[in-house]
């Protein structure tokens, strides 16, 4: 039987109300791809992406939705499944993007700081809630990765678990807009210990790097700079992982 295909998942980071890349988070290390999110959303389903994933870098760093206006214009336009994640810190927001039509909201900052939120979101839209564990030596870092917490990375995933999240995105900070490979042993060792669904993040940079995250057990990957930059060409990618 074959292995179960991995979801390549296109990023459109919003900062500003423009489509921007960051290297490593760091806010000071900009560029900027377009001055349109919304185009920039159709152009990566038009070629085929299944799946969009958004984050809001200003809400990320503020605690506020800053981009919402955007984000609901995108999940309107766009016919596939949009996941958001950056300043989401209540239900009410929670309720509010998926009322907007967004299928997934992503937890970062709140997770750390308001477990008994997360629980009362996966209590409420159990298929909906994903926690993100952005990592940095292996611990967690929050608000838009400026902050450190001596949280390890696992440890919080089974704590999480316990709260009733279903899903991860698994992100190592120090691979993030690097174009160098992911952290497969970190991603390897997260996968066998909680089996559960992990979307991999950073350093991706090669079709091969794809094809690595499948055999080890991702559920789907997410891809920034590297189709920004061309490094990867997503129908190429798609084309070629359908296969494998």
């Amino acid at each position: 039987m074959r292995e179960p295909n991995i979801e390549i998942i296109p990023a459109i980071d919003i900062r500003g109300g423009r489509c921007v890349r960051l290297v490593q988070g760091d806010y000071s290390r900009e560029t900027v791809y377009s001055d349109n999110p919304l185009e920039m959303a159709l152009k990566w389903q038009s070629m085929g992406a299944s799946r969009l994933h958004i984050v809001d870098l200003d809400g990320a760093a503020s605690g506020e939705m800053v981009n919402f206006n955007v984000i609901s214009q995108i999940a309107a336009a766009t016919q596939v499944p949009v996941q958001i994640g950056g300043g989401i810190r209540d239900i009410e927001r929670v309720k509010k993007l998926l009322s907007a039509g967004i299928d997934r909201v992503i937890l970062g900052t709140a997770a750390v700081e308001n477990p008994a939120f997360v629980q009362e979101a996966c209590g409420k839209y159990p298929e909906s809630v994903i926690v993100s564990l952005d990592a940095r030596e292996g611990k967690m870092a929050v608000k838009g990765w400026q902050e450190e917490t001596d949280l390890p990375v696992l440890s919080f995933a089974r704590q999480m678990m316990a709260r009733g999240v279903r899903r991860f995105v698994f992100t190592d900070i120090s691979r993030d807009g690097m174009l160098t490979e992911p952290n497969f042993t970190a991603l390897f060792e997260l996968i066998q210990a909680i089996r559960a669904p992990v979307i991999a993040s950073g350093g991706i940079a090669s079709i091969s790097h794809l094809q690595i995250l499948k055999l080890i057990g991702a559920e789907a990957a997410i891809l920034g700079k590297s189709i920004y930059s061309g490094a990867i060409d997503l129908r190429q990618a798609l084309k070629t992982i359908d296969k494998s």
